[in-house]
């Protein structure tokens, strides 16, 4: 695959824009770690700042998504401003609308739409910004009641973009990651698959989806893993391993072509990159996971902040 091709000899940490493309967000300790005023302008020097950091690490993957607030913004004036850089691969996601405004205490900061409306509209919108930058285009949190799953007239025109160069993929969340990444794999487009990446939650607390993830890479598909800290919290706290131990457990796994820093630090980014180097007892930490489906009901009770 292009991609890979690409980032080979890269740096397999990836760069996430989440924390930093919008003001909210569910990750642990933001009020330490971004500025007390975070308006646009602040929340855009901060971006700016970590993928100079990034790319100066050798990080060459980017992530972001319609929803991410202003992230796909905040890169794609990154990269008119570093034309050095066009060796960066750009993954971006669609399915969500952000609807925060700007605010961090928002009743409502994203909703959901697997429907062939908002993906015409999303790809027009990310496609006005990021232009032939836009590598790998994902369909944004699937479940298995997703109907992104099942709709024959948006896997023809996601196989239509796929044909003009951009990767298509998805991202999955929920209990039930295993299943929703098996459907993917089996749908087929004039006989192709559809699907060539996957991003996934895979930590030390959720390693459910790593057999699935495991066939997705022997298929041939990227492999992205996100929320690798558990949304910090397997990076703070007295029995935490620390974001470099947890971050090099998901790098072990033959499987992952990408594991995402979610950064919102300086600082932290340097952290995270030190799980490159970490060596020791692979089954260290096993035994920190929980059932899926706990995992997922303590992350949805995460605030915003």
């Amino acid at each position: 695959m292009d991609i890979v091709e690409r980032l080979a000899g890269a740096s397999r940490i990836g760069l996430g824009l989440a924390a930093v493309g919008r003001p909210g967000y569910i990750n642990l300790g933001r009020a330490t770690d971004l500025p007390a005023e975070r308006s646009v302008e602040a929340m855009r020097a901060r971006a700016h700042e970590l993928l100079d950091r990034a790319y100066a690490a050798g990080i060459r993957y980017v992530d972001v998504a319609r929803s991410y607030g202003r992230a796909e913004e905040f890169l794609a004036q990154w990269l008119h401003a570093r034309p050095e850089a066009d060796d960066v691969v750009v993954g971006s996601k669609w399915g969500y609308t952000y609807t925060a405004g700007w605010r961090v205490d928002a009743e409502v900061h994203e909703t959901k739409d697997h429907g062939v409306a908002t993906f015409t509209r999303q790809l027009g919108e990310t496609r006005a910004l990021l232009g032939d930058r836009l590598d790998l285009y994902q369909i944004h949190s699937v479940t298995p009641d997703s109907p992104a799953l099942r709709d024959a007239d948006l896997h023809r025109r996601l196989a239509a973009l796929a044909a003009q160069g951009t990767v298509v993929g998805l991202s999955t969340s929920g209990p039930a990651q295993a299943e929703t990444i098996r459907a993917a794999l089996g749908i087929r487009v004039d006989g192709r698959p559809l699907f060539r990446s996957v991003q996934a939650t895979w930590n030390l607390l959720e390693p459910s989806a790593g057999p699935a993830l495991a066939q997705a890479h022997e298929a041939g598909c990227l492999v992205i893993v996100k929320e690798a800290l558990a949304n910090g919290r397997l990076a703070v706290g007295e029995h935490a391993p620390g974001d470099a131990a947890a971050l090099a457990a998901a790098l072990r796994q033959p499987w992952a072509t990408v594991v995402l820093s979610g950064a919102a630090t300086g600082d932290q980014l340097a952290s995270n990159l030190r799980a490159q180097g970490c060596t020791g007892d692979p089954d260290r930490w096993a035994g920190l996971a929980v059932p899926a489906a706990r995992y997922w009901a303590d992350r949805s009770l995460l605030p915003w902040a």
